[in-house]
Parts: C-alpha cells; structure tokens; sequence
C-alpha cells in the first residue's frame, strides 16, 4: 500500500507514507497532520474522482449533441446547398456521352466562396470540412482546498486522480506553506507558479515564463476565505472545493458555497461533533449551524442534517441549491459531498411545509444567582416544545425541539453505486478499502427517510429482553414495511414504519417476553409505553428478504484499527506554527 520513496530523509524529520504520496514532518509538528484521517482522504479521493468522470461524462454528452446540432445546420445551409449542386453537376458530366455537349452548371443561386477563407476553394471541399469534428478533449477540473497544512491531501488528488488540471493548496500559516512547497517537491508536482506567490489572486496564475513547467500543486498562502471569495465570479469559480478544519468548518461555508462552479462539488468536514451530536452546548450549535442538535440516539444523523442545512440555506442566498451525493457520520466527524448548482426554482423548493406555524423560540436561558456574591451565571438549554403539544403521545414524556435540518435525501444512490464499483475494482490502491466498501454498501441501501434507531434502545424504553436484529427486521417487513441499516451505527436500522408502529411491534414481542411490572413505576415513560393497548400482532418469523440483502450481511466497519495510542481528533499544530483561522484537519 504503500511506495518507497526515492529521497533521502533529512536530520530532524520523519517519512510520512500514504498510498503513493509522501511527506515529511519535522518533530516540532510545524504543519498538523493526522494520520487516523486516511480513511477520510481515501474517501475523498475515490468521491472526487468518480464525480469527475461523471461530469466529464456530462460535459462529452454536451459536445456531442452541440456537434450534431452544428451538422444539422450545415446541412441546410449555404455551404451544403452549393457544394450539392457542384456534385451533381459533376455527375452528371461524368455520365453524359462522350460525343454530347458537356451541361451547363448553374450556380447562379447559391452564394460564391466566402472572402474570409483566402483562397478558392471547391464548395464540395468547403462542405465536406465544415462536417469534421475534431475529438472531443477529456474535462480536466480545478480542485480547492482551502485548508491545506501539510499539502497531503492536494498531493493525493493531484497523483491519483486523473482528471485533475491543477490544485490550489492553500495555507494562512507560513510554516505550514514552507512545509507544503517541501512536501510538493519531493513528489515531484512543482514547477514554475509564476511571480506574485502570497496573494490570493496568484494561486491560479500559471507559468508565463516561457515553456517552463506548470505545477500541478499551486501553492497559495493567504486567509482562506479571502481566497475563496476571489474566485466567486463566475468565470473565476473552481470546480470542487474541500473544506477540512480543525473543528468546524462553518466560518467557510459562506464564501466556499460562491466560489463551485454549476455541478461542482463541495467537500465540507466538521469535526465538532461534542457541538453537533449532544446538548451540551446548544447555543454554540446554533451561532454555528443556525439550529439545535438532539439529545437522542440518532444525534450523528442530526449532525449530517444541521451541516446539511447549513450549506443549503448559505447556497439558497444565491440563489443556488445543493445535491448531496454522500454523507457519512465517521468516528469523531461528519464527511458531507454535495454538488451545487444555480436554479431559483429549485432554491424555492428548500422551503417547504403547510406554512402554519408556532410561537417558539429554540432555545431558554436560565438564570442562576449566587446567594453568597449575587453573581448571575447564565446557562443556555434547548426549550421544550413545540406548543403543539407538551407532551410525547407514545411515553408522555418531555418533547424537545431541534433543528432546523435538512430533510431530503442524505445521499445519491446511483453516485455511491459508482463509487462502490471503483472501489471494489481498485482495493489495491486504498489503505482503507475494506472500511470503504462496507460504509458505502450500507450508504448505498440506506432508506432515504430520516433517522434511525436499534433494538437494544427501543427494548430499554420498555425495559424488555431485547429482540434480535433479525427479530425486529423480519417482523417489519412482514408487516410490509421497509427497512435497512444505517451507515452511522452499528446494529441500526431505518424503517417507514411510525414509532408508534414500531412501538406496538414491541408490545407484541413483550406478551412472549414478559417484563416485570412490579419493578416499573407507574410514573416512568416505560409505564406509559406498556400501558398503552396492542393493536396488531407482529409476526417475527424470518423474512427471506432481509436474509438476502446485502447490507444484512456486510460487518460495518466503524472505527479502523487504532494506528496510534489514544488515537482521536488529534492536537493542533505547534504554538510556534498557530494559525489564526485555518488550523487544518488534514
């Protein structure tokens, strides 16, 4: 898996390999770089890569239909007429009679050789090189990435994937910067980035110093979102962007959201899921995403919903709208792919619902005096609600509101298919295939609905023995509702059932599976569960179609095996190397 590299490694730093790329790290950790993440670069690599081909495919079907458009013109048109009549004159002298007068020709009514061509040439020969088309030349694409530290990630895509022009790799820090144009050297991607390296503007100048060589990684040091916006216009727009910080990477999807090109890709990663997948702190999920998480057992697919709905509402502000192509819930991330596109139609669909409403803010804050100095402390809290009703219909217990997110689909199923199909066909060339494979298997399956839930929380709420996986699947699908698994759990499963459905399916297991009443108080939620009448009986005999389905039997591997000690997000960079804004996950 991985390529030996053909420098000598310096006093005072480390190899680094991945794949076929390299880098060096000095032992003051000048650059951050995490090594748990190549499991998110892989994937990168693989989702870039298959969407380039797809939009090479849609650019080749373009130019195709432009050139049989362009044909059926010439066909009509003067060119066409004139060289007609010039080669059935010709035929025509050709087959008359040696001893007959040769015809006349008349081409009195169709218009002589244009002046602009320079010479005279036959109309038949004028007609027959207006129906040359040249070849079509492959869609090459520029690729962004805002937060670059060591520069791996650009080293990657710039050697792995083919349809790549060029990458801009960019840094706020010029330690980080120093490392990257050391790191992009030694993989043998630089050349000459012509005069003006530092300012954001320059990033995209290519050589003008004759037949020097252009690089295929433009190094940029500047403020990322500066950058980003200098590439807003649209002439000036790239076609993916990928945005990867250290913690969240909500300062950037503003300016990342104007700077994709129509059908580009934008690669956001946030790695606060301690903000996005708990209530611990409601108010920083909010200035950050423009909602609240959930307290609940689904919270990593809320995460994926509030990021969601953060690049849609900043897409819909210009007038633009998001596809997304995957997004997956990994260890202590989220890792989004959406397409972005320009339609004021489709911005309006965003905005959906029957448009009543209700009075009610998102989140409390409370109040608490110290009695001995009087000092006030305040503590933000998600409010309760919605005034709809107070109370859950199921457990009677506390509602609590969330949101808002993003409700349509999380991924494209024909994209992940083809993601599916390079990976398995290229295991060889991902360190991390095996973990690919069953997170997209299971992506690729996923019902397009939200949430997901397990059986073992289900059975705490009723505090029952628990049913197996294949229990609970068999008996919903024998009730003829659809089920899969989910990506962002082991052991889950996503159903069109309601939960009240899902709810009385329990009540039927527990008349096999008694619980102990004794033991339950007739104020707890779980009282309130089992209180409740059964209404259809549920038939848990095994359903052959959840014992044919592929997700049933991929083994979702979710946490790759740990490559370091007390492996995890990661440190910052060192103090010396702080950068301001754009501290990078790499």
């Amino acid at each position: 898996m991985t390529a030996e590299a053909p420098i000598a490694v310096p006093e005072g730093f480390t190899l680094h390999t991945e794949n076929n790329s390299y880098i060096l790290r000095s032992a003051d950790n000048e650059a951050f770089l995490n090594p748990v993440q190549e499991f998110n670069r892989d994937l990168s690599v693989a989702c870039i890569r298959t969407w380039s081909e797809l939009l090479n495919e849609e650019k080749e079907n373009k130019w195709r239909q432009g050139q049989e458009k362009r044909a059926r013109k010439l066909e009509k048109g003067p060119k066409a007429k004139r060289a007609k009549i010039e080669t059935s004159a010709s035929d025509a002298v050709e087959e008359a009679d040696p001893g007959e007068a040769k015809p006349e020709v008349k081409t009195d009514d169709v218009p002589p050789p244009s002046e602009e061509s320079g010479s005279a040439e036959s109309p038949t020969k004028i007609a027959s090189d207006s129906y040359k088309q040249k070849e079509y030349r492959p869609y090459k694409s520029v690729i962004l990435e805002a937060l670059s530290a060591t520069g791996l990630r650009s080293i990657r895509y710039a050697k792995e994937i083919p349809l790549v022009k060029y990458v801009i790799a960019n840094d706020l820090s010029p330690t980080a910067v120093a490392a990257m144009r050391r790191n992009i050297e030694i993989n043998g991607l630089g050349g000459e980035e012509g005069s003006g390296q530092g300012s954001s503007g320059s990033a995209e100048a290519g050589s003008s110093q004759g037949p020097a060589k252009s690089p295929k990684v433009r190094v940029n040091e500047g403020d990322a979102c500066v950058l980003m916006y200098n590439h807003h216009a649209e002439k000036e727009r790239v076609d993916v962007v990928d945005l990867d910080p250290y913690g969240t990477a909500a300062p950037f999807i503003d300016a990342a959201v104007q700077c994709v090109t129509d059908g580009g890709l934008l690669c956001v990663t946030c790695t606060d899921l301690a903000v996005l997948a708990t209530l611990n702190y409601p108010e920083k999920c909010f200035s950050n995403y423009g909602g609240t998480s959930v307290r609940a057992e689904y919270c990593h697919e809320a995460a994926l919903r509030l990021v969601l709905n953060t690049i849609s509402t900043s897409a819909a502000r210009y007038g633009r709208y998001i596809q997304p192509l995957l997004s997956l819930s990994i260890d202590f991330y989220v890792r989004i792919f959406v397409r972005i596109n320009s339609s004021p139609t489709e911005v309006k669909k965003a905005f959906s619902g029957c448009q009543a409403f209700y009075n009610q803010p998102l989140g409390r804050i409370v109040e608490q005096v110290h009695e001995a100095s009087g000092n006030i402390n305040l503590q933000y809290k998600a409010h309760t609600g919605p005034t709809a009703a107070d109370k859950c219909p199921e457990c009677n217990s506390i509602l609590h509101i969330a949101g808002p997110m993003w409700s349509g689909s999380l991924h494209d199923t024909a994209f992940v298919g083809r993601v599916l199909q390079h990976v398995e066909a290229s295991e060889g060339k991902y360190g991390t295939a095996t973990r690919m494979k069953g997170m997209l298997s299971v992506a690729k399956e996923e019902l397009d609905i939200p949430f997901y839930f397990t059986p073992p929380k289900i059975a705490g709420f009723f505090h029952c023995v628990c049913p197996s996986l294949d229990d609970v699947a068999s008996a919903l699908l024998n009730a003829g509702h659809q089920i899969s698994r989910s990506h962002a759990a082991a052991g889950s499963l996503k159903t069109t059932a309601t939960r009240a459905e899902l709810y009385d399916m329990y009540r039927s297991w527990i008349k096999t599976h008694p619980v102990k009443m004794e033991k339950i108080s007739q104020t707890s939620p779980t009282h309130h569960l089992l209180s409740r009448e059964l209404k259809t009986e549920a038939n848990f005999k095994k359903h052959p179609q959840w014992m044919t389905s592929k997700a049933s039997h991929v083994k979702l591997v979710r946490y790759q095996e740990n490559p370091l000690p007390n492996w995890g997000p990661g440190k910052k960079a060192g103090s010396g190397t702080k950068r301001k804004r754009d501290q990078a996950d790499d």
